[in-house]
């Protein structure tokens, strides 16, 4: 009875491995790096970059100009013993 367990087991421990083997081999069938250089030349992409560029220079500039204060604020949270 013992014997017929192992040997079940390790049968299905051989498939198991096979299996595994078999989808460590397979290359997938889509590869991302197809995508680079797709929209090269789109003048709507050029546009749709130059205004994310236009935005994200407006969004350094604005946060340059936030004032920051010299000493960090103390918020006191009711139930508790200490201010953080």
């Amino acid at each position: 009875m013992t014997e017929l367990i192992l040997e079940s087991l390790a049968a299905r421990v051989v498939a198991l491995e096979h299996r595994l083997a078999e989808r460590q081999t397979v290359t997938p069938t889509k590869d991302w790096r197809k995508t680079i250089g797709m929209f090269a030349g789109n003048e709507f992409i050029q546009e749709l970059d130059a205004e994310v560029v236009a935005m994200r220079e407006a969004e350094r500039e604005a946060a340059r100009c936030e004032v920051v204060p010299d000493e960090p604020t103390i918020i006191e949270i009711p139930g508790q013993r200490e201010a953080i």
